[in-house]
């Protein structure tokens, strides 16, 4: 899923507007650029968890700052991707304490199992597979985040069983 040019449907409905003026109530009214981080967060749970260029620009326009504001904070952090991604991404801490764990290995793993490279979507768009920097789980490692939950300790058979759940429905990712 490299170098294509990526197009999105923006949706600010009215109940996602209402949500980020919620957010940006908590901040002073020459501050509205403090409220970027979760309204990103919102905009991006809404719009299959990722963000466009456009997309981007639209959030700079609601927050009255520059498209080059919101696109620095959404390069910088892994927690916005800039490309569709899977149903299921599978975020692998690949800091030192991981790595020396094993976590390089079991994103390896998961790459193998679903037939993708590192960074890479499967053909059905399921499932996605990246390394991130630390996720401050250093106690539970190797270890990776699958939506707003940990799985710690991974083994083989862990992967393989987290792949057949959801497969089967049974991880829900948010409870929005």
């Amino acid at each position: 899923m490299e170098n294509k040019n990526y197009t999105q449907v923006i949706n600010i409905t009215p109940e996602l507007k209402s949500r980020i003026d919620e957010l940006i109530s908590h901040y002073p009214a020459d501050k509205r650029k403090s409220a970027l981080l979760p309204v990103l967060h919102e905009v991006q749970d809404a719009h299959d968890n990722w963000l466009s260029a456009d997309l981007m620009a639209k959030v700079a326009e609601i927050l009255e700052i520059t498209p080059i504001e919101v696109f620095e904070v959404v390069t910088f952090y892994t927690m916005y991707n800039q490309k569709p991604m899977g149903k299921y991404m599978f975020e692998f801490c690949l800091t030192s304490c991981c790595s020396l764990r094993g976590a390089e290995d079991m994103l390896e793993y998961a790459c193998e199992k679903l037939g993708i490279q590192p960074g890479g979507t499967t053909e059905d768009g399921m499932f996605s597979v990246v390394g991130v920097q630390c996720l401050g789980a250093c106690g539970y490692a190797p270890m990776m985040q699958l939506g707003d939950f940990y799985k710690e300790h991974l083994t083989p058979a862990q992967i393989d069983q987290i792949i057949e759940d959801c497969k089967a429905g049974k991880i829900i990712l948010h409870d929005k």
